[in-house]
């Protein structure tokens, strides 16, 4: 049992992802009652965090590293294809909806706040795998003597907190460009 903690880690972590993977359950299990778009969305949600839960057995049980990164890399190859087609569908699903309302006398469009969300999301991930990858490279650097205990701690720390100020920078922004839609500043 050499990958222990890290399989209890990414236990802990799949049994706190309920509040996503329940409600995606439930998107799927509602079926044609949930725009098409919801369901590849729930599916992509599913396969990720069937991928985490797969990946804390495997480092329970297995000795090498080679079983638990290749399914990580395929879980997240899958999840990564099913989000970008619920993308597709979504736009897709909000192009027929512009259509249908031109089609009723208006000139307007639905409101689309996914654009924001789908920024905040990529930065938080993007931040989240730059402080993995720190971490992981401060272990190797702390392994072999080139660098203190204090700084492989401070990078991933420093990576997330920079990539969440960016995120939050980027809700506020958009925020305020909808708060004023003439686009004038003061």
């Amino acid at each position: 049992m050499p990958h222990a903690v890290l399989a209890l880690g990414a236990a802990t972590v799949t049994a706190a992802g309920c509040v996503w993977y329940l409600p995606a359950l439930a998107d799927l299990r509602a079926g044609a009652d949930r725009p098409p778009a919801h369901r590849k969305a729930a599916e992509a949600c599913l396969s990720g965090w069937a991928t985490t839960g797969i990946l804390a057995m495997l480092l329970l049980v297995c000795e090498e590293w080679w079983a638990p990164s290749g399914a990580a890399l395929a879980g997240a190859a899958v999840t990564a294809g099913l989000r970008a087609r619920a993308a597709v569908q979504r736009r897709r699903d909000l192009r027929e909806a512009a259509h249908e309302w031109g089609e009723l006398g208006r000139d307007r469009k639905p409101i689309d706040t996914g654009g924001a969300r789908n920024v905040v999301a990529l930065l938080l991930g993007t931040g989240l795998a730059a402080a993995v990858g720190a971490a992981a490279l401060g272990t190797v650097a702390e392994r072999d003597g080139g660098v203190d205990r204090w700084t492989v701690a401070a990078v991933p720390t420093a990576v997330v907190v920079l990539f969440l100020t960016l995120a939050v920078v980027h809700g506020r922004v958009v925020r305020h460009r909808r708060a004023d839609p003439s686009g004038r500043r003061p």
